[in-house]
């Protein structure tokens, strides 16, 4: 019998990839012998990130619509006033995102002005990379600082699922030593019980990939294999039903967050999820009210809305944190676009949110206040907000060792989590 499905490490974390109707049927099958593991209660507080791949045009997401500038700058492409779902008098909502205002006037939605990374490079590859790992300028970091928490942090070890990365791969962020699991696609877990002579055949062939493990990484990633395996069994994902009239949209974002959700109701263990949300490199014909920057903010605020109406009351143990590689340019480009620009805004979705407000102290858009004369300046580091996120969400204590030659400060948290 040839095996088509994998289970395999990549760097340091367990990825687990769904390759087919019963990607875990090997794995299963070799370590049929394991108890299941118990379902632990909620007694833990979760991270959600999603991460918008592509760098997302803060300026039309957060709109400064109180700023004349704005429209100066934007004639073709800036969110008309009248449009614009006004959050404080100055900045307010794209219009797509008016799903998400009762979140904000309930206090569970804060957005982040003006942050972004100290590293001046426009370049995607390089940004996303710094962002992930936590180091930004410095390339030769190994881990992501998702996983250096998880490795300082070692209070919630008990679960395979304290760790998982909805998409093909381990992304960048939870690349490391602290175990990690990658999922394409819950759904597909398939739990189908195999007739013994198939069950022997592919415990052996489970055994040699294992052989020779000097480090015994691999085995003991290879038990997480089997523990996740049937937990997913007695959780049944297949069965799941959203609750409280929660709809996501289709695509892949809608679905990573239903799975989110799954898990976080199933009580497994999850602590920390990553998600990635892509589309937003919008040089050519972004648009404003519509088009296709529109789009991708409808899908975001309908999954968010979605996510948090599904949870209901366990929203109160979940943050939820977007973040981008950088912003774009404040001028609009000659293609009805924007090209690549500096800070960007974020966003903090949660019951511990300290919400309502928009974050971070505004720079403005006046040409002597930009970044390099054409960007909007970066006055928050993308790692005060993720530290105050760690710090005051998750109780990390060591948060250098997780942001290494940085110290973060508290004086320089933005607020998002109510202390």
């Amino acid at each position: 019998m040839s095996i088509s499905r994998r289970v395999f490490v990549k760097s340091g974390g367990l990825a687990l990839f769904s390759l087919g109707l019963d990607p875990l049927f090997l794995a299963r099958a070799a370590f049929a012998s394991y108890p299941v593991p118990s379902s632990p209660a909620l007694s833990r507080p979760i991270l959600v990130c999603l991460f918008q791949r592509g760098a997302v045009d803060g300026l039309n997401m957060i709109v400064p619509h109180g700023d004349p500038m704005y429209y100066r700058e934007r004639p073709r492409i800036a969110v008309p006033d009248t449009d614009v779902v006004d959050l404080d008098g100055y900045f307010g909502l794209h219009p797509r995102l008016a799903a998400l205002k009762p979140l904000w006037d309930a206090k569970r939605l804060a957005a982040i002005h003006a942050i972004g990374s100290p590293d001046a490079t426009r370049s995607h590859f390089d940004a996303q990379d710094y962002m992930e790992s936590g180091t930004p300028g410095v390339k030769a970091t190994l881990d992501g600082w998702l996983n250096r928490y998880c490795q300082h942090d070692r209070e919630h070890q008990d679960t395979p699922f304290r760790a998982v990365a909805f998409g093909p791969e381990l992304p960048r962020i939870l690349a490391g030593t602290a175990p990690s699991l990658a999922i394409a696609d819950l759904q597909a877990f398939g739990l189908r019980a195999p007739q013994p002579a198939a069950r022997d055949r592919l415990t052996r062939a489970f055994e040699e990939l294992y052989a020779g493990s000097a480090t015994g990484l691999l085995s003991a990633s290879s038990r997480e294999a089997f523990e996740a395996v049937q937990t997913l069994k007695r959780v049944d994902p297949t069965q799941y039903q959203p609750a409280n009239g929660a709809d996501y949209p289709r695509g892949k974002l809608g679905k990573a967050m239903l799975e989110i959700a799954q898990l976080i109701k199933a009580d497994v263990g999850l602590q920390v999820a990553f998600a990635d949300v892509t589309g937003w490199d919008t040089h050519v014909n972004q648009g404003a009210s519509e088009g296709q920057l529109a789009a991708r903010l409808a899908e975001l605020g309908q999954t968010l809305t979605a996510f948090a109406q599904d949870l209901g009351e366990k929203l109160e143990d979940v943050v939820v944190l977007t973040m981008s590689e950088f912003g774009r340019t404040v001028r609009e480009n000659g293609n009805s676009g924007t090209d690549h620009g500096h800070a960007t805004a974020m966003l903090v979705l949660g019951g511990p949110v300290n919400g309502g407000r928009v974050l971070g102290k505004w720079p403005g858009l006046d040409p002597a206040s930009r970044f390099e004369g054409r960007d909007v300046a970066v006055t928050t580091d993308f790692r005060d907000l993720f530290a105050e996120v760690l710090a005051r969400h998750l109780g990390a204590r060591d948060l250098s060792a997780i942001f290494p030659g940085f110290t973060p400060d508290p004086a320089r948290f933005p607020g998002a989590i109510s202390a």
